[in-house]
């Protein structure tokens, strides 16, 4: 099955996982064919009704505040219309999937939908009260029923949503999850789940048909092989399919490329179904494929549609003119802090107070970048001592704020981890040479060493680079992965939108706030 790249031929769990692998996993480990019991599968149910509780909870809550508070008399909403309210709010929450389990769980985007939701609650309410009641109060109440509800039931889902957090990634909830396929694509799926507990999945081992050999070392989770056993048995992996959900207790299988027939595949995908597991697939071309799908079907048949995204469409030149219209008020705004950074860096350095470096942005075209200053000149030895670190980097490893001697200033110092250094390059927004949100620029030198051994790297400079970007707010800045970077920087440019942007700039401040003090390019 796994002909996209080889898999370790093991059979026990835990004799080919990584360090980090049975780190995390220490107590789901087979031993001897049986699961340790004290390890039990914990998926949430397709529907969250302890959550639906709270929020019902949190809108009574508000119901009572919003009446409480009233400054006058007229303001007070009725106890009917207030339980109509919470009724018909609750609606669109339950409609627009907020109690569905999901993968990636993001505390912005549930914002947003109850912000949605209890606005058209309020305006259904609005529209009752006049058209029944002739309550010439009736757009204040809504207005009162809106803030107070969205309000409660936010901050409600927020301290949900640490709790949730936490308890993923300390692996107290999780579905435990099979891998059908021990290829490239299975074994980067199961990486990136091992990285990212917070998912909720929790890679339990591979089940491949036909694995092919390789280093122990390169398998992040076990693989299990089955193949049929007698000759009328034309099921793929035989029974076992239903041994390795039995002794794994798996809630969740996880389909990986094959080269099996979808005939099989199907057959599989029913055999999973009657085992009560929940079946996710990993597309082919999923590369290519981005939050705007269309799902329709042709008779029987479905067929997903993937719109293009044109970054030299109108909408980029929509963000572009509006990256420079809000540059110039942030400018405007911070103006205070540029000054006092500016004296500070021309009290300790001196002329210049801005460092200018060149940078590879849109199409490839060179522009320079411009910091406050917070190293001082190198003499002859460290310029050479920094030229030798430079030349001998990882080629896949992004460059770090200071190679080489670090000859950064106290005060230099306290800018980068703040990154108020970085503010200057506001200017190079409202110049046009970048953006606020975007890929984030490298040097000359390592766009020409990544474009030779990254996949994807100059796709990235399709799109002026940023500010800040997706990949930064995700935690990859400094000495992290270029080619995570790239992964989830074309995702970025992919699926662009005003939200995404918004969302991207929102989460800069924690981002920074969580990465305070670590290297950065």
């Amino acid at each position: 099955m796994a002909k996209n790249g080889p898999t370790p031929d093991a059979r026990m769990l835990g004799d080919g996982a990584t360090a980090q692998a049975r780190k995390r996993r220490r107590s789901d480990l087979i031993i001897g064919g049986r699961a340790r019991r004290h390890a039990r599968s914990s998926g949430p149910p397709i529907f969250d009704a302890t959550s639906l509780g709270i929020d019902a909870a949190m809108l009574a809550l508000a119901a009572v505040a919003s009446v409480v508070s009233a400054p006058a008399a007229s303001l007070r909403t009725d106890a009917f219309s207030l339980a109509v309210f919470s009724v018909l709010v609750l609606s669109f929450l339950i409609y627009l999937g907020l109690y569905r389990f999901s993968f990636a769980t993001h505390f912005l985007e549930d914002a947003r939908t109850i912000i949605a939701a209890t606005a058209i609650a309020a305006m259904c309410m609005t529209f009752g009260r006049v058209l029944i009641f002739d309550n010439p109060d009736a757009a204040a109440q809504a207005v009162r029923a809106w803030l107070f509800a969205s309000t409660y039931v936010i901050a409600a889902r927020g301290g949900r949503h640490i709790v949730e957090m936490r308890r993923r990634r300390e692996g107290i909830i999780g579905q435990r999850t099979l891998i059908i396929g021990a290829g490239s694509v299975g074994r980067l799926f199961a990486e990136r789940l091992l990285q990212r507990p917070e998912f909720g999945l929790r890679p339990m081992a591979f089940l491949d048909d036909d694995p092919l050999e390789f280093s122990e070392a390169e398998a992040p989770i076990p693989v299990l092989s089955s193949r049929p056993t007698g000759v009328g048995d034309t099921r793929l992996f035989g029974p076992g399919l239903e041994a390795a959900l039995e002794e794994l207790r798996a809630s969740h299988v996880v389909v990986s490329f094959s080269t099996s027939s979808h005939l099989a595949e199907l057959d599989l995908l029913r055999r999973c179904q009657a085992q009560g597991v929940t079946v996710s697939v990993l597309p082919r071309l999923f590369e290519g494929v981005t939050d705007d799908l269309e799902l329709e079907r042709i008779g029987g048949i479905p067929i997903v549609s993937v719109r293009p995204s044109d970054p030299h469409g109108w909408q980029y030149a929509l963000k572009y003119g509006s990256d420079r219209v809000i540059a110039a008020v942030a400018i405007l705004l911070i103006s205070p802090l540029l000054a006092l950074a500016a004296l500070a860096t021309l009290t300790t350095l001196g002329r210049p107070v801005l460092f200018r470096q060149a940078r590879v942005g849109l199409d490839g075209r060179e522009f320079n970048v411009l910091k406050f200053r917070t190293m001082r000149e190198p003499d002859p030895e460290e310029q050479a001592s920094t030229s030798e670190v430079i030349v001998t980097r990882e080629r896949d490893v992004a460059p770090g704020g200071v190679e080489g001697v670090d000859r950064r200033t106290r005060t230099g110092t306290f800018l980068r981890r703040s990154s108020i250094d970085e503010l200057p390059q506001l200017f190079n927004v409202l110049r046009g040479d970048m953006s606020l949100v975007g890929p984030r620029p490298e040097r000359p030198s390592y766009v020409r060493l990544f474009d030779e051994s990254v996949y994807r790297y100059a796709d990235r400079h399709r799109v002026k680079s940023g500010i800040t970007g997706w990949s930064q707010v995700q935690g990859l800045r400094g000495n992290t992965s270029i080619a995570d970077r790239v992964e989830w920087d074309n995702y970025y440019i992919e699926n662009r939108s005003p939200w995404l942007d918004f969302k991207i700039i929102l989460m800069t401040v924690p981002a920074m706030l969580r990465d305070f003090g670590k290297p950065r390019s």
